[in-house]
C-alpha cells in the first residue's frame, strides 16, 4: 500500500488553500457568517469617522488646545516683560488740557478769591457816646441804637480786622477815639462789645479786644510789603456810608508815600497809596491781595476839596507796623 506523504514539496495548486494568513482569510471567506460580521464593522467605523458631530469635536479640540498654547506665551511674555509703558505726558498735552478746561469752565475772578479768603475776618466797628465822631472824617449820622439805651446815639461806623482768633481786632484810633461804647459785628451777624487793649498814635491805629466770639472765627492772613509793586491788584474791604461788607478794586499806585490830616494834627508817613475806592466808613478795613492776604490796613482818603469822599486816592497803613501795635510779629 502506498504511503501518502505528510508534506509535499511540490508547488501548491491554484485550488489549494494557503497557510497562514491567506489561509485564515481564505477560511473567513469561505464562512459566509464571518464575511457578514467584517462587512457589518467597517461599515460601522466608516459611518463613525464619516458622522459631522465628530469632525466638529476635533476641531473644537485642536482651536482649544491652540487658545491654551497662546495664553500661556503671552503670560510667559507679561511676566518676562511687564505692561507695555504709557507714553509719557508732554508739556503739549498739558496744555492742551488746560486749554480745553478753560474753554469748558468759567473761573471766578481772583477778586472773589480774594474777598473770599478775608470776609470772615472783616467786622463792623460801631462807636458809641454822646455826640463825638468816631470816625473823624468819615463821621456816621447820629442815631438811637436799637435795643440799646435810648440816650446812647451810634456816633461813628468804622471797619476792623481780626488778626488773631482769640478776638484781637486792628482798627483805626480815629474810628474809636472818643467813645463811650464800642462794638463789633461779626460776619455772621453777631455783636460784641470790645476794649481798646493798645493804641498807636503815630500810625493812627487801636487795638480792640472782643468780649464773646462766633465760634468759626477765623484770622486772616498777613503778608510783608516788602515785595509789593506798582500795578500789584488789590482790594478794600469795608462798610463804606455803613452798607457792607463792600469790595472795590484798583492797584498799588505808591510806596513809601506820607499824608497830613486836614486838620493838620498829624503826619503819616511810610504809608501805602492805593487807588480802589475807599469812603468814610473803610477806615480800618484789610487792603487784600490777589493771593487774599492782608497787606494794610486802610487809613485815610485824599480830597484836597475838603468833600471827605473819595476821587481816587487812598491810604493805608503798612500790616507791618499794624501787627506791631498789638505786639504781633506777622511773619
Amino acid at each position: 500500500m502506498k504511503k501518502i506523504g505528510l508534506y509535499s514539496s511540490s508547488p501548491t495548486s491554484p485550488g489549494a488553500p494557503q497557510h497562514g494568513d491567506d489561509g485564515m482569510d481564505a477560511a473567513r471567506s469561505a464562512n459566509p457568517a464571518e464575511r457578514n460580521a467584517d462587512a457589518t464593522a467597517t461599515n460601522a467605523n466608516a459611518a463613525h469617522e464619516s458622522r459631522p458631530g465628530v469632525a466638529i469635536a476635533r476641531h473644537i479640540w485642536w482651536r482649544s488646545l491652540l487658545l491654551l498654547v497662546i495664553l500661556g506665551a503671552l503670560a510667559a511674555g507679561w511676566q518676562q516683560w511687564g505692561p507695555i509703558p504709557a507714553r509719557p505726558l508732554t508739556q503739549r498735552d498739558i496744555d492742551r488740557a488746560v486749554l480745553h478746561t478753560l474753554e469748558k469752565t468759567v473761573l471766578p475772578a481772583p477778586e472773589v478769591r480774594a474777598f473770599d479768603a478775608v470776609r470772615r475776618s472783616v467786622v463792623r466797628v460801631r462807636q458809641f457816646g454822646a455826640g463825638a465822631k468816631g470816625d473823624q472824617q468819615h463821621s456816621a449820622k447820629q442815631a438811637s441804637e436799637p435795643g440799646g439805651d435810648k440816650d446812647e446815639l451810634l456816633t461813628g461806623i468804622g471797619t476792623g480786622l481780626v488778626i488773631v482768633d482769640t478776638g484781637i481786632i486792628l482798627t483805626n484810633l480815629h474810628v474809636v477815639a472818643g467813645a463811650n461804647r464800642v462794638q463789633v459785628v461779626f460776619h455772621d451777624g453777631s455783636k460784641s462789645d470790645a476794649t481798646v487793649i493798645a493804641r498807636q498814635q503815630e500810625n493812627d491805629l487801636a487795638v480792640l479786644q472782643a468780649r464773646s466770639l462766633p465760634d468759626d472765627l477765623v484770622a486772616a492772613t498777613l503778608r510783608s510789603t516788602t515785595d509789593l509793586a506798582l500795578g500789584e491788584r488789590v482790594i478794600a474791604v469795608g462798610f463804606p456810608f455803613g452798607i457792607g461788607p463792600s469790595v472795590s478794586s484798583g492797584v498799588i499806585s505808591g510806596l513809601r508815600r506820607q499824608y497830613a490830616s486836614p486838620e493838620g494834627d498829624k503826619l503819616l508817613s511810610n504809608l501805602i497809596q492805593f487807588d480802589a475806592a475807599a469812603n468814610p466808613g473803610n477806615s480800618g478795613g484789610p487792603l487784600v491781595t490777589m493771593d487774599g492776604a492782608v497787606v494794610g490796613i486802610v487809613t485815610a482818603i485824599l480830597n484836597p476839596a475838603g468833600q471827605g469822599v473819595f476821587i481816587g486816592i487812598a491810604f493805608a497803613v503798612p500790616i507791618e507796623n499794624a501787627a506791631a501795635a498789638a505786639g504781633e510779629s506777622p511773619f
